[in-house]
C-alpha cells in the first residue's frame, strides 16, 4: 500500500510539472502563429522538436508507472472527473488526434486529405481491436471473480492455496492490462506520428497548438467542475 502511494505521489508531482511546461510550449506555439512567422520552417521545426521531446517525457514516465501499478493509470487521481470520463484505456482515443487536425488545419491539400483518411481507417481498426481485447479482459476479470478476491485482500487467508490463487489471478490480470495500456499508448503515438508525417511544418505547429489547447481547456473545465461540485456538496 505504501509503495502504491509513493508511485502515485511521484507521478502526480511529475505530471504537475509537465503540465506547467505544456502551457509554456503552448504559449510558444501560439506566439509563433500570431507573429506571422509560422512560415519560417526552421522556427517551426525547432518548436516541433521541443514538443515531441516533451511528449516523450510524459510517455516514458507513464510507462514506468504502468509497470509499477497499471491500475493507477486506469483510474488516475491526478486528473479531474471530467477528464477521467473521456479516457480510453488510460489516455486519449487515438482518433481524437485526427479530429483536431480536421477542425484546426484548414489548408490541407487533396492528397493530404486522402492520406489522412486512409490513416484514420487504419487507426480506427486497430483502436477497435484494442477496445475488444480490453472488454474481453474485463469480462475475464468478472467471470473469474477477481473483483471478489480483490475485496478480500487484507483479510486473513483461509488457506495457502486460495491465497496463491488470488495472487496468480491478480498478477495475470495485471500483465494483460499492462500490455493493453502499452499497446494503446503506442497507438496514440502512432496516430500523432502519422499525422505529422503528412502535415508540413506550418501545419504541424497548428496541430500541436490545437492539441495542447484542447488538453489545457479540458483540464481547466474539469477542475472548475470538480471545485464547484465540492463547494456545493
Amino acid at each position: 500500500m505504501a509503495e502504491t502511494i509513493t508511485n502515485q505521489t511521484i507521478f502526480e508531482a511529475f505530471f504537475s510539472r509537465w503540465l506547467i511546461s505544456q502551457e509554456h510550449h503552448l504559449h510558444d506555439l501560439l506566439q509563433l502563429i500570431e507573429s506571422g512567422d509560422e512560415q519560417n520552417e526552421q522556427m517551426c521545426n525547432n518548436l516541433i522538436s521541443d514538443n515531441i521531446a516533451h511528449y516523450k517525457q510524459y510517455f516514458q514516465a507513464k510507462k514506468t508507472l504502468v509497470r509499477q501499478n497499471v491500475f493507477l493509470v486506469l483510474a488516475p487521481t491526478w486528473v479531474s472527473s471530467f477528464e477521467r470520463a473521456h479516457l480510453w484505456i488510460g489516455g486519449f482515443r487515438p482518433r481524437l488526434a485526427f479530429r483536431v487536425v480536421i477542425n484546426n488545419v484548414f489548408d490541407l491539400t487533396d492528397d493530404q486529405t486522402q492520406r489522412i483518411n486512409r490513416v484514420i481507417a487504419e487507426i480506427k481498426e486497430e483502436e477497435d481491436q484494442l477496445t475488444h481485447e480490453f472488454d474481453k479482459v474485463q469480462e475475464r476479470m468478472i467471470s473469474s471473480s477477481i473483483l471478489e478476491l480483490t475485496r478480500q485482500m487484507g483479510r486473513p487467508p483461509r488457506n495457502g492455496a486460495s491465497d496463491r490463487n488470488m495472487e496468480t489471478a491478480v498478477d495475470t490480470l495485471k500483465l494483460s492490462i499492462e500490455a493493453l495500456v502499452e499497446c494503446a499508448d503506442f497507438l496514440r503515438r502512432k496516430s500523432c506520428g502519422k499525422i505529422m508525417e503528412i502535415l508540413n511544418p506550418t501545419q504541424c505547429v497548428r496541430f500541436l497548438a490545437a492539441a495542447a489547447q484542447l488538453q489545457v481547456n479540458l483540464r481547466r473545465l474539469g477542475m472548475e467542475r470538480d471545485e464547484n461540485r465540492l463547494h456545493s456538496a
